[in-house]
């Protein structure tokens, strides 16, 4: 497996950038675009749950999708800490819908389909801050629709 700094990777990128149109390496492939970036930066493809080149996970899509992209289907790094189960579930969590039958009853969950042209449901948004370079999960409670007044309550208990 190759290493990637994100010095080295973001001027691979801008180079790929100057070659102006690059056909899609994969014709007829959903994600021949991500494909493309792939090969044209020497990674191997591959599906297993990790960044793609070491540390960074590359996103790409075509301009006039209306396809969401997934950031991550699980636990950020890093896990020694277990921030998700020991600070984030409890705090926004709900009960996962398997609780009870699959699960312990008092099983949470968090899942999330969220954007940067609005705020879902429960509040969440994604914040991207050019300035330091990162991107961030917003949350405000008076955005949580009515249907999740219960689970409101229970984070505000939390908080």
């Amino acid at each position: 497996m190759n290493t990637f700094s994100k010095e080295w990777l973001i001027d691979a990128l801008l180079k790929i950038n100057q070659q102006g149109w690059i056909p899609n390496a994969r014709p007829g492939n959903a994600g021949g675009v991500g494909n493309t970036i792939e090969d044209l930066l020497g990674i191997k493809e591959n599906n297993l749950p990790i960044p793609n080149a070491t540390e960074w996970e590359l996103k790409a899509q075509r301009l006039d999708t209306t396809s969401l992209t997934t950031l991550f289907h699980m636990e950020p790094s890093p896990r020694a800490l277990r921030f998700v189960p020991k600070v984030f579930l409890p705090k926004y969590g709900w009960q996962h819908e398997g609780a009870g039958t699959l699960y312990p009853l008092t099983e949470k969950s968090f899942r999330q389909t969220i954007s940067g042209q609005g705020r879902s449901d429960r509040g969440f948004m994604v914040v991207v801050d050019h300035a330091a370079q990162k991107v961030m999960v917003s949350f405000d409670a008076t955005a949580v629709g009515t249907v999740h007044a219960t689970w409101l309550t229970e984070v505000a208990a939390v908080v």
